[in-house]
């Protein structure tokens, strides 16, 4: 590629060698949502050359798992980023990752249309395909991509997998002869376009979670639906028809794909009001009540609802979450065949999101589970729970990920906007908003109240001095028995397998050594998780305080989380200390940060 040639020579030429270091001598390596990374010349970011080289480490590790890979195919899908500096975008990775695998006589299903990420793992699992990879940066900066691989259980790859072809990309570093060939995707007998067939199954496979359709069809309510310049409009217009709905109204600058995202200052819709306000203003103007928010590539979903007193709500999501749990339950119980057990039943969340499902769980009777961070572990431990015969009715990540039902493994901002709307529609016949619901669901299973947010950290040696301070905390190898005033009752730390509450001290979670995560339980009753990012420069901290519901001070809560939160951050990260820059908060994150942390 010439223009990423010539970044690398420019910086030769300027004797940038510290940067040439950073950028030729680290790898690629698998986050919580596959090889991420920025776009440009580099062994460590998204270019032609480092995805040749990926998927010819994938194709090698695949040809040994799976005897069948050249009759059983391979899925690609793309998002609609592209960088013109460096000649990146997602259609022309797709089409190298294509012709890696056309190459070598695989049959390849490579969608003619940018489409959302959950359509890959969903088509994965309907044409019988080995794997398949999605190229996308989801809710990241413009100037980010990835490659994110999935399984042929439908869920994104998880160790071994990881490893192993990390292993095969080393193995195989120089690309082969027509791995640079993109005109084998016009050209090759084994394309495949899988576009219509599997549209007009996700749409067929999305009525079965829809339990309302008279009553969609009939509601006065209106929707306002933005896409954030990605690819979520068409498929959600689709979505809302299949349930009988009127399409979503769309927010017209927001509605067409536009890689350079150019009325947000990040494509988010996790940073709430901020970003949503061109489709709040478009809600009021068209006398809508809840507006729908799917990321660019239409896998995560935000939701604010206007309330009587003129002001919008943006719902966290674990809020959104205490709903579809409750819903899909609620649903669940309506519907349920003879001889249904609720004890086969199960809902998922990761670990350091709320536990409002667990509280439904343990007075409804069903299961509940919670998993590492990521969708990845949620959607291989969901596949193995329908293997053995249960069913699996919801599952999220608190960042807005959610999924309702299984015919996607993992988390589908298109099937969660449509249900979102359902439910509104369904609550509305009650003269019921959805925040209102909500705190039925808290009056019944008790008040969970949650904080989110996190600082922004681009140094990585400024990271590991963090945590392994905390690791050694007073004296070698010993955690923190107390933060400020907040006594500590059980820390777990699953980057090293560590968890003072167990027997054995050893983590039941997996120990996931590339990432950096400990949890401390204080005597108080709250939980908080400091983690990493398995995407972004990030530190982020998770705090929760459950009361039962009879519990009547819940304004005494929330100052005593607040509490212990700025305890968290003075004594814990050391912003000031360590140059760490407040991020914007997250809908109903932290929003009072001490100067000297700001």
């Amino acid at each position: 590629n010439p223009k990423t040639k010539e970044q690398i020579e420019n910086l030769l030429r300027n004797g940038r060698n510290k940067e040439l270091r950073d950028r030729l001598c680290r790898r690629l390596t698998f986050g919580t949502a596959g090889l991420r990374s920025a776009m440009g010349a580099g062994f460590c970011y998204i270019n032609d050359l480092t995805v040749i080289q990926s998927t010819q480490g994938m194709y090698k590790y695949l040809e040994k798992c799976f005897p069948d890979f050249k009759q059983r195919g391979f899925v690609v899908g793309y998002d609609t980023r592209g960088q013109v500096t460096s000649s990146c975008s997602s259609l022309r990775l797709a089409k190298l990752t294509a012709a890696v695998l056309l190459a070598k006589g695989v049959p390849v299903y490579l969608f003619s249309r940018y489409v959302p990420t959950p359509f890959v793992p969903y088509a994965v699992q309907q044409l019988g395909a080995v794997a398949g990879v999605m190229i996308t940066a989801s809710h990241n900066r413009k100037a980010a991509s990835s490659q994110k691989v999935y399984w042929e259980n439908g869920a994104q790859i998880t160790s071994p997998h990881d490893k192993e072809i990390l292993k095969c990309i080393e193995e195989c570093a120089e690309p082969w002869d027509d791995s640079w060939n993109e005109t084998l995707v016009d050209t090759s007998t084994l394309m495949r376009d899988p576009l219509q067939k599997i549209c007009a199954s996700y749409m067929e496979d999305l009525k079965k979670i829809c339990h309302h359709r008279k009553l969609n069809t009939q509601t006065n309510l209106k929707f306002v639906h933005t896409s954030f310049h990605g690819v979520g409009h068409d498929y959600v217009q689709s979505a809302f028809r299949a349930f009988g709905f009127q399409p979503p109204i769309p927010v017209p600058e927001q509605k067409d794909p536009d890689p350079d995202f150019s009325t947000v200052k990040c494509p988010n819709p996790e940073e709430g009001e901020s970003v949503l306000e061109l489709s709040l203003r478009l809600a009021e103007k068209e006398g809508a009540r809840v507006v729908v928010a799917t990321d660019p590539d239409a896998d995560r979903l935000a939701v604010a609802e206007l309330q009587d007193n003129g002001r919008w709500k943006v719902f966290t999501g674990n809020e959104l979450a205490a709903l579809f749990g409750w819903w899909m339950f609620t649903c669940w119980q309506e519907n349920r065949s003879k001889g249904s057990d609720v004890k086969n039943v199960y809902m998922l969340a990761t670990t350091v999101s709320s536990k409002i499902l667990k509280a439904i769980a343990l007075k409804e009777g069903f299961q509940f589970e919670d998993t590492l961070p990521g969708f990845k572990w949620i959607g291989g431990r969901v596949k193995d729970l329908l293997d053995n015969g249960k069913e699996v009715l919801f599952a999220f990540e608190e960042s807005i990920g959610f999924m309702c039902g299984t015919s996607v493994l993992d988390k589908d901002g298109v099937s969660a906007a449509v249900v979102t709307a359902e439910m509104a529609t369904f609550l509305d016949t009650k003269g019921q908003t959805l925040a209102q619901q909500l705190m039925e669901i808290y009056k019944i299973y008790g008040h969970h109240i949650s904080k989110t947010s996190y600082f922004l950290c681009y140094d990585p040696a400024t990271i590991k001095r963090i945590f392994e301070r905390l690791r050694n905390f007073g004296s070698p190898n010993s955690y923190p028995e107390c933060c400020g005033a907040y006594s500590i009752l059980h820390v777990r730390d699953v980057t090293t397998g560590y968890d003072s509450s167990q027997p054995n001290k050893k983590s039941v979670l997996p120990v996931s050594k590339n990432s950096q995560m400990i949890t401390f339980t204080f005597q108080n009753g709250c939980v908080a998780t400091l983690r990493t990012s398995g995407t972004e420069p990030k530190i982020k901290y998770y705090a929760e305080m459950c009361a039962p519901p009879e519990q009547s001070d819940l304004a005494f809560l929330e100052e005593d989380l607040r509490k212990l939160i700025d305890a968290l951050i003075e004594h814990f990260l050391e912003p000031s200390k360590n140059g760490l820059v407040w991020g914007d908060p997250l809908p109903g994150g932290h929003d009072s940060v001490p100067l000297s942390a700001a």
